[in-house]
């Protein structure tokens, strides 16, 4: 399986021309007179065209990829080829269970999350309609419960569940697509297949003494902490595997903990308070799999579960000899080439010299803080040309940063995203939203990283008016986090996070949390069409390359809005940045935070108020690379 090279489309194009006289090697699929060389018309979703050989026959399909919310909108059939499209549908992984049952001192036995469901469908008819597309996010983490689940991914009239909740200490997993495990002592594994599909869409959560690892989309959890594996999938034209459990965190002094599954699991931490325990880096479900967030140890929270994922496939055409090429989704607009990598790969050069490329990259956004918080800042934005060596070149494509959990007078800062890099090239990642306690305590928005990436928004300082500045961005590409303002009463106002077009707005002394920073158009050569983001006009509308702006499409980086206090009742929290910056809170219930959108580096919302109970900020959103040349 492969994608199309340069030299490969050149050909195709020459086959089209060859068509109209009679000549042409395209066939249709019932193998009568030479027909057009392509199927259905269709947008939404990123774009990938690729071959699959099999007994000397090379088939054409084309696949939609959907990391955000979207639309996948067909607007002609096919004469000649088949008008069924066949899809993966993969729901957002649920977050790993945390620590300990009140007055139990030393013990951190939380279950891990379990996977998102997993499905697969073949030869769904399709008309001239648009379809919605609906991607699940990953389950908030926790630091004293269990995990949350994820939440569900559909298209057509087909639906994945979330993965279930890793268990707390002591308590039961949730039941989900694939199930959480439970916390050692605690009651069952949650169930997978939860609700029943045929064939299933997951498996159980590991069960105690020990605690579980979370079920995945090719098997159980099991005691121990030990996670279910998930199942592969070429769908895309990579083959890669999806819906991975999350590790649980065993017993036993400076016990390690487990790994998450293959899929996107995230690992374990490890346990009790001992010398040697250090905190797990990698407890978060990986962006756009559907893997299950790893248990807390040692140190609270858990890990968050990995967002999920929605590819359509159909055929496009069908050659007598195959064309190879490696690095990404690979699309061809307006005399380009495009790879677009979506997460971490390789470029390969196949040229057999050096290749002339133009190139974005995007880090991954920062998230939320808890309670009270300023809005993540964007991941950095660079652009460029840059030189390519045939030696192949690594791809990693930064993952957002994962929130606080919110928690009555706990200031505690969101996660910064992680940098993206290809070719000798980094772009910073977007700093973490700052937050507030109630008792004048205070951590600051964070600065992107190599204050490159832009800031995360400030929160107020409690009792003091301010303003409460948020994190530097000195790009470029990257700006400051806004500031936070108390007012008085409960009247607590954050900042927005930086974008890369523009800094985070400041919150007001009259009560208004400000906005994310703007983010920034990417070049007209990635402006295909086929794969812009909508439909809509909010900052946050995805489902494409990029977000909506005030120009049209293809939007990144946009810093997330701060969280606000229901005081006055008529403010509602910041809003997202354009380029997929998520939109903050206004506790206690009129709008909830949300995450910044995938492949967009957008930052998270802000939380808002921790009454009447806790109210958790968002994630950023990951990055992205893209390279095009001369086709």
């Amino acid at each position: 399986m492969a994608p199309l090279t340069t030299g490969a489309i050149k050909a195709l194009l020459q086959e089209f021309s060859q068509q109209r006289a009679g000549r042409g090697r395209y066939a249709t699929a019932g193998g009568g007179p030479f027909g057009p060389p392509q199927g259905l018309t269709a947008t939404g979703g990123v774009i990938s065209d690729y071959e699959v050989t099999s007994s000397g026959i090379t088939t054409v399909f084309r696949a939609h990829i959907f990391t955000s919310t979207g639309t996948f909108d067909v607007t002609g059939l096919s004469a000649s080829l088949p008008n069924n499209v066949e899809c993966l549908i993969v729901a957002g992984g649920g977050a790993g269970g945390s620590n300990p049952a009140p007055g139990v001192a030393g013990h951190y036995h939380g279950g891990g999350g379990g996977a998102g469901g997993f499905r697969t469908i073949t030869s769904i008819p399709v008309s001239v309609t648009p379809y919605p597309v609906q991607v699940g996010a990953g389950g908030a983490p926790s630091s004293s419960t269990t995990g949350g689940n994820g939440t569900n991914s559909s298209v057509f009239a087909y639906s994945s569940a979330g993965g279930g909740g890793g268990g707390h200490y002591g308590g039961s997993g949730n039941a989900g697509g694939s199930g959480g495990g439970s916390g050692r002592d605690g009651g069952s594994g949650g169930d997978g297949n939860s609700p029943p599909t045929s064939p299933p869409q997951g498996n159980p959560g590991g069960s105690p003494p020990e605690s579980g690892g979370g079920g995945g989309a090719g098997g159980s959890g099991s005691s121990g902490g030990v996670a279910g594996n998930g199942t592969s999938s070429s769908i895309t034209g990579i083959t890669t595997t999806y819906a991975g459990g999350g590790g649980g965190a065993p017993g036993g002094a400076g016990a390690a903990g487990r790994p998450g599954g293959t899929g996107g699991g995230g690992t374990g931490e490890n346990t009790h308070d001992h010398p040697g325990s250090v905190p797990q880096q990698n407890k978060n479900g990986t962006f756009s799999t559907g893997g299950g967030g790893g248990a807390a140890g040692k140190a609270a929270p858990s890990g968050a579960g990995g967002s999920g994922i929605v590819v359509v496939r159909y055929q496009i055409g069908q050659l007598t000899a195959a064309a190879k090429a490696t690095g990404g989704a690979i699309s061809y607009y307006n005399g380009k080439t495009i790879h677009t990598f979506l997460g971490s790969g390789t470029f390969t050069n196949t040229s057999g010299s050096s290749l002339a490329v133009e190139y974005v990259m995007v880090a991954g956004g920062g998230g939320s803080g808890g309670a009270l918080a300023g809005g993540g800042g964007a991941g950095q934005y660079l652009t460029g040309p840059t030189t390519v060596p045939t030696s192949p070149q690594p791809v990693v494509v930064g993952s957002g940063g994962a929130p606080q959990p919110g928690a009555f007078d706990v200031a505690a800062k969101g996660n910064n995203g992680t940098n993206t890099t290809f070719n000798g090239i980094t772009a910073y990642a977007g700093g973490g939203g700052g937050s507030a306690g109630y008792s004048s305590t205070y951590a600051p928005g964070a600065p992107g990283n190599n204050s490159s990436g832009s800031g995360g928004g400030g929160a107020y300082y409690g009792g003091s008016g301010g303003p409460w500045p948020g994190g530097t961005g000195n790009g470029p590409g990257g700006s400051p986090g806004g500031s936070g303002y108390w007012v008085g009463g409960q009247a607590h106002n954050a900042g927005g996070g930086g974008g890369a077009g523009g800094p985070g707005g400041n919150a007001g002394p009259n009560g208004t949390a400000g906005n994310g920073g703007a983010g920034i158009r990417i070049p007209t050569t990635f402006h295909n069409p086929a794969s812009a983001p909508g439909p809509g006009t909010g900052p946050q509308v995805g489902g494409g390359l990029g977000s909506p702006g005030p120009a049209g499409g293809f939007y990144v980086a946009g810093g997330g809005g701060g969280g606000n206090s229901p005081q006055p009742s008529t403010l509602a929290g910041g809003d997202g940045g354009y380029g997929g910056g998520g939109t903050g809170a206004r506790a206690p219930s009129s709008r909830s935070s949300t995450a910044g959108v995938m492949n967009t580096g957008g930052g998270g919302g802000g939380g808002g108020d921790i009454t009447p109970g806790p109210t958790t900020g968002s994630s950023g959103g990951s990055g992205i690379v893209l390279i095009a040349y001369p086709s």
